[in-house]
C-alpha cells in the first residue's frame, strides 16, 4: 500500500512539470534546428569522417534529431530537478539533499558525455573503421552517423548517474549488502544494458561502456559505505 501511494505521488508531481518541460523542449530544438549544420560539422571534424547521405529527407531528418538530443542535452539540469523534485515528495528528498541529488546528477552526466566524447567515442570510431582496405571502403551517411554520436553519448551520460541512484536506494532502506552480494547479476545486467545501449553489438563499443559501468557501481557500494548510509537507513526504519 505505501509503495502504491509513493508511487501514485511520484506520477502527480511529476505531471505538474511535463507540459512545461515538453513545450521547452520543442522549442529549443526549434531554436538549435537552425544550428544544427554548425553541431553535425563539429562532430563531423571531431570524428574526421565524410558523410553522405541516401535519401531526400536524409540530411533534414539527421538535423532535427541533432536538435532535439541537444535540446535534452541542454535541458538535463531541469530534467533532472524534475525527477529529484517529484521523487522528493514521497521519498522525503528536499532541502539540500534535493539539492546535492540534482548537482551530483547533472554532473555526472556532462562527465559522463564529456568522456566519452574525448575517449570513448573517437577510439571507437577509429576501431571499428580500422577494418577498412583499399577493396573495402567505408561510406557513412548522416542518417547512421547522427544515431551513433548522439545514442552513444546520451547513453554514456545517463549510465554514470548509476552511483547517484545508488546512493538515492540506500537512503530510502535499500541496504550496501544487496549490491554486495548480487555483484555477478550486476555485472550481466550491464553486459546486457551495454549491448542494447550500444549503436553496434561489437564486444569492443560494448566493453567501452561495460568497463566505467562496472567501476561506477562499485564507486556507489563505497560511497554508501563512507557515508554510513546503512546505518542511517536503519536508525530511520
Amino acid at each position: 500500500m505505501e509503495i502504491h501511494n509513493n508511487i501514485v505521488l511520484f506520477i502527480s508531481e511529476l505531471r505538474k512539470h511535463l507540459r512545461a518541460l515538453g513545450f521547452s523542449i520543442i522549442g529549443l530544438t526549434i531554436l538549435l534546428f537552425f544550428l544544427s549544420g554548425g553541431l553535425v560539422f563539429f562532430f563531423q571534424e571531431h570524428l574526421n569522417e565524410t558523410l553522405y547521405f541516401f535519401s531526400v529527407a536524409g540530411p533534414f531528418l539527421s538535423h532535427v534529431k541533432v536538435a532535439f538530443f541537444g535540446a535534452i542535452y541542454l535541458l538535463m539540469p531541469w530534467i533532472m530537478f524534475v525527477l529529484w523534485k517529484s521523487l522528493g515528495r514521497p521519498f522525503k528528498v528536499t532541502g539540500k539533499r534535493l539539492f546535492w541529488f540534482v548537482f551530483a546528477t547533472c554532473a555526472l552526466f556532462y562527465a559522463g558525455t564529456l568522456f566519452c566524447f574525448t575517449i570513448t567515442l573517437p577510439f571507437g570510431v577509429k576501431f571499428l573503421l580500422g577494418f577498412q582496405s583499399a577493396e573495402l571502403q567505408p561510406v557513412i551517411s548522416i542518417s547512421r552517423f547522427v544515431n551513433f554520436v548522439t545514442i552513444f553519448i546520451m547513453a554514456f551520460g545517463l549510465i554514470f548517474e548509476l552511483p547517484v541512484f545508488m546512493i538515492f536506494s540506500a537512503t530510502v532502506g535499500v541496504p550496501r549488502s544487496v549490491y554486495e552480494k548480487n555483484r555477478r547479476y550486476a555485472i550481466l545486467i550491464i553486459a546486457i544494458l551495454s549491448a542494447l545501449l550500444t549503436p553496434t553489438p561489437d564486444v569492443v563499443n560494448m566493453a567501452l561502456m561495460g568497463g566505467p559501468l562496472c567501476i561506477l557501481y562499485e564507486a556507489g557500494i563505497l560511497v554508501i559505505r563512507l557515508l554510513d548510509l546503512d546505518d542511517a537507513s536503519t536508525s530511520k526504519a
